[in-house]
């Protein structure tokens, strides 16, 4: 399935960090549902969005990553390839590989900036060619940032995910799955230690996919707003961007408007992927009974050793 068939789709179907007071356990099964933490109670913590392309993000995670940025996390976002193979903003298919390039350079750097990001790290493989990649190479490049910018919380494709056709995503999974744990090792790439850098594991993945094993819902309603201005900057790729707009001034010349699409530009761009491109979130809300949600494979860290508790509880003096 081609990306924009993806979404057609999904418009045609209509498609550890302890934060008890953001959790709730489901009691129909084992999915969670998180809601917004009142105040910064990630202060401190740092999360790093990671996608192949520069509309991966935006289209399946934005508003999960602008809640986790909202409740004080300091955010870095990590692009794998350099979308060559992709649109050209205004150009569409008709794009050179170089108007490709620059476009979707220019959309993720929008995004990281919407989205409260500090930078971007662009890793700049090709686009469609990540199976040629070394995961070796791969891994020591994202251990290294997991390293050096000390990230405790990873959102990206899912590595165990069904039915995933792109060879980007799935490679870029792997390698960021192999890497969050590498990363806290002390004998892996140890070179990288004469540089300052010390061992460093992730603790928590929120794993994105086309079909997610969901084991996590997240409440985005609070900043759907935030997604969708991330997705209306991702001009190169998709049924998004400023679509809204251009419906408006079609219509507009046949003497029609829709009340949807407001009374300018920007309003028509954001209640366009509002209605049409975050169907599948409103959905998926709805049966938790919140405005917008999104879906994660969510793997969070283990439950420490109880020693010292049990030691206090169990120990007897000796005889």
């Amino acid at each position: 399935m081609q990306r924009r068939d993806f979404l057609t789709t999904m418009l045609g179907g209509v498609a550890m960090l302890r934060l008890p007071r953001a959790v709730a356990q489901q009691p129909s099964g084992e999915i969670v549902f998180e809601r917004p933490a009142a105040g910064t109670p990630r202060k401190g913590h740092v999360l790093a969005a990671i996608q192949a392309h520069s509309d991966d993000i935006p289209l399946y995670a934005a508003g999960t990553v602008a809640k986790l940025m909202q409740e004080g996390c300091t955010g870095y976002m990590i692009r794998a390839t350099n979308d060559d193979m992709g649109d050209a903003p205004g150009l569409g298919t008709a794009g050179s590989v170089g108007e490709n390039v620059l476009g979707n350079e220019r959309d993720n750097a929008a995004l990281t900036r919407i989205l409260g990001l500090e930078r971007s790290f662009d890793l700049n493989y090709n686009n469609h060619r990540m199976g040629d990649v070394s995961q070796n190479e791969l891994q020591c490049r994202l251990i290294f940032l997991i390293r050096l910018l000390k990230i405790d919380t990873i959102i990206c494709w899912d590595p165990w995910a069904h039915d995933e056709e792109n060879p980007d995503h799935y490679m870029v999974a792997r390698g960021v799955e192999a890497a969050c744990w590498m990363a806290g090792r002390a004998h892996d790439f140890p070179e990288q230690f004469a540089a300052g850098l010390q061992p460093h594991a992730v603790r928590e993945k929120y794993y994105y996919a086309r079909r997610p094993e969901i084991t996590r819902v997240v409440d985005i309603s609070a900043v759907v707003d935030k997604k969708a201005e991330a997705n209306r900057a991702n001009l190169a790729k998709g049924p998004a961007g400023h679509h809204g707009s251009q419906l408006r001034a079609e219509l507009a010349k046949r003497n029609q408007r829709l009340p949807l699409l407001g009374d300018d530009d920007a309003t028509a761009d954001r209640n366009y992927i509002k209605e049409f491109i975050l169907t599948h979130d409103r959905e998926l809300g709805r049966k938790y009974g919140v405005e917008y949600a999104e879906a994660f494979h969510y793997i969070g860290p283990e439950e420490p050793l109880r020693t010292e508790d049990y030691i206090r509880q169990h120990a007897v003096p000796l005889r």
